[in-house]
Formats: C-alpha cells, sequence, structure tokens
C-alpha cells in the first residue's frame, strides 16, 4: 500500500540555533585569558646578548655618538660634554635632523645614563638613532651556561 503524505502530518522541527553552549565556551575561555593574560606581562630581569645577525649597509659619512664607560662623551673622534652636544651634532649633521645617529655605549653603562643622552638627541631634534652592538658574536658565546647547567642534557 502506498501511502501518500500530506504536508500538516510533518512534525515541525524549530528553525533557531541554541547558542547556550556558544555563551558557555565563550565564557570560560574569558575567564582563561583572563587569568592568563597576567602572567604574558611579568617584569623580569634580562641580560640581553649581541646581535648575531648582518650588519646593515654602512653610510658614506656615519655620525657615531659614543658613550665611554666612565660617562663621557665623544662625537666622531673627538670629545664633547653634554652640553655642547647639540650645537657638536649640528656642525657633524650639517643641521639635518633627519641624519641618523649611530649611537655607541660602553656595556658597563647604566639604562639611565643612557637614556639620558637618547632624551638630549631627542631635545636637539635628532629621531633618528641607532643602536650599535657588538656584531657577529654567537649567542652562546654571549650568555654562557652556568658548569652546573652546561653539562645536562
Amino acid at each position: 500500500m502506498i501511502h501518500i503524505r500530506h504536508a500538516d502530518e510533518t512534525p515541525h522541527e524549530a528553525s533557531e540555533i541554541n547558542v547556550t553552549p556558544f555563551i558557555d565556551v565563550m565564557l570560560v575561555l574569558l575567564v582563561i585569558f583572563m587569568v592568563t593574560a597576567p602572567l604574558t606581562t611579568v617584569n623580569v630581569p634580562v641580560d640581553l646578548p649581541s646581535s648575531t645577525e648582518k650588519p646593515a649597509p654602512r653610510p658614506d659619512n656615519p655620525v657615531f655618538l659614543t658613550i665611554r664607560a666612565d660617562h663621557s662623551l665623544a662625537l666622531g673622534e673627538d670629545s664633547i660634554t653634554p652640553d655642547t652636544l647639540p650645537p657638536a651634532l649640528d656642525t657633524a649633521t650639517h643641521t639635518n635632523k633627519d641624519e641618523r645617529i649611530f649611537l655607541r655605549a660602553d656595556k658597563t653603562v647604566d639604562y639611565a645614563t643612557l637614556m639620558q643622552i637618547m632624551d638630549q638627541l631627542r631635545a636637539a631634534g635628532y629621531l633618528k638613532v641607532a643602536l650599535v652592538s657588538q656584531q657577529g658574536q654567537a649567542e652562546e658565546q654571549a650568555t654562557p651556561l652556568p658548569p652546573t647547567q652546561a653539562n645536562q642534557p
């Protein structure tokens, strides 16, 4: 026997999407991210290694500003004082404020002194500052492991 279905005999299905599981998953993810986000921004003291990247091409007449270990300054080969830094830079760059200043600092120079010099450069209008590091040194040589950790696999 053949049975013919009529449209009114089919059960009605709900065509709405149940969003409750989606909201539950999103709330769990929100809690996870709220807990883990502060852990990713912990301030940890760091001993930065030297760079192993290939050096960038050197300009024709680079302007090197050097901070020595005794915190004295040198522009090129000439010793200068912090007070004479802006006029000496103007002379060395021919008042071209867009010229890049290559800042070299002894590794014993503290961070505060380096930032003071960079503030003086910014105040003088020199915003393009490149920090010079020792090139070509392997990271293992720059940060050796302590003897207790060096022999462990």
